[in-house]
């Protein structure tokens, strides 16, 4: 996380923990020439569009008072979202077992993409099982892990 994103953190945790939503994710960044502040939240049973809007009339006073961000941006509250991006530790101890899909730098065994269970994390390597054998991926070669819904 940068330190932009890391002050938004502090400033926005306290709030979703006392609205009982959880803070996923904080992401500053630009596209297409405009930038945007982006948040999710989660919650038990799913954050919904009017705990978004809920949190964001909450939150943007905080923001006009604090003003970490000195150009114009676009403010954006979502959910997490059920294939959420898996970035910290606690993100995949709370998903072990789950099915996941890892996207890697380059090629592993012919793909650059992976989908299995989860199995264990750490050590700098993330085992996954995928058609009943496990492969172990070195964290440094993986460009993202986001959850994937079974069908």
């Amino acid at each position: 996380m940068s330190k932009l994103t890391e002050r938004i953190s502090e400033l926005a945790r306290p709030l979703a923990e006392k609205m009982g939503y959880e803070l996923w994710d904080v992401e500053f960044q630009k596209e297409g020439g405009k930038s945007f502040l982006r948040i999710y939240l989660d919650k038990e049973g799913g954050i919904s569009i009017s705990d978004c809007e809920h949190f964001s009339r909450a939150f943007d006073p905080i923001l006009d008072k604090e003003d970490p961000i000195a150009e114009s941006y676009i403010f954006e509250v979502s959910s997490a979202g059920a294939e959420r991006e898996l970035k910290r530790d606690s993100d995949f101890q709370r998903f072990l077992g789950h099915t996941v899909e890892v996207r890697l730098f380059k090629n592993l065994d012919g793909s650059k993409s992976h989908i299995g269970k989860l199995i264990s994390h750490g050590d700098g390597k993330l085992v996954i099982e995928a058609n009943g054998s496990e492969k172990s991926i070195d964290k440094k070669e993986i460009s993202q892990v986001r959850l994937r819904i079974s069908i």
